[in-house]
């Protein structure tokens, strides 16, 4: 099986978490793609007029609107808004767990593979430019940290994640890193030679 089968497996085998009622529904798309024989990840910088997130970087996302059926049509309504990839050309794999952002919003994460090559179509009024990492990124030494917050009385885990000049962190962060979590499990199944470098490894679990 190829990456994308396993990943697609490990979604469909574990056992998602949904967050029900309160908060504003959302959603983002976590777009896979193929670039240089490697699977990569699609971010976006925010513009820094935004009102929420300005200048963050993120995935492609937004609030549901009320014509959208669930909270993939929502993700992949979002993606083709900011940056152009059309809803037909995304494979869907499944769904991480929903999880609260700080701005009271109820966001869904959605994986999808869109085609190698695609010519996108950035919003400028949402997005100041695209970001494309490669998966074997985040296992190098030194781009992953953790870091301990205070958080509503108590203590929470922070997640960073550093490509280049650009920090990773915040909801992002934390959808980033079960994904990746995911991830490993996929890859420990069994994958094709194109998917990684064979020296790929992975953050390490909470």
């Amino acid at each position: 099986m190829t990456l994308k089968e396993n990943i697609k497996a490990a979604l469909a085998a574990r056992t998602r978490v949904p967050m029900a009622g309160g908060p504003v529904p959302a959603a983002v798309l976590l777009p896979l793609f193929m670039k240089n024989g490697e699977y990569h990840l699609l971010f976006t910088k925010r513009t820094s007029h935004l009102t929420h997130h300005s200048g963050e970087i993120s995935f492609p996302g937004g609030v549901g609107d009320p014509g959208d059926g669930d909270s993939t049509a929502t993700a992949l309504r979002e993606a083709w808004e900011e940056v152009g990839i059309a809803p037909g050309d995304v494979e869907v794999l499944g769904e991480l767990d929903d999880c609260h952002s700080k701005f009271n919003y109820l966001v869904t994460p959605v994986v999808g593979v869109f085609p190698a090559d695609y010519r996108l179509t950035v919003n400028a009024a949402e997005i100041e430019r695209i970001i494309e990492v490669p998966l074997s990124h985040f296992g190098k030494p030194g781009v992953f940290r953790v870091e301990e917050w205070q958080w509503q009385g108590g203590k929470r885990a922070m997640y960073f994640y550093i490509h280049g000049e650009d920090e990773i962190w915040g909801l992002t962060a934390r959808i980033l890193k079960q994904f990746l979590d995911i991830l490993g499990g996929a890859v420990d199944a069994g994958e094709d030679e194109l998917s990684k470098p064979a020296d790929f490894s992975y953050p390490p679990s909470d």
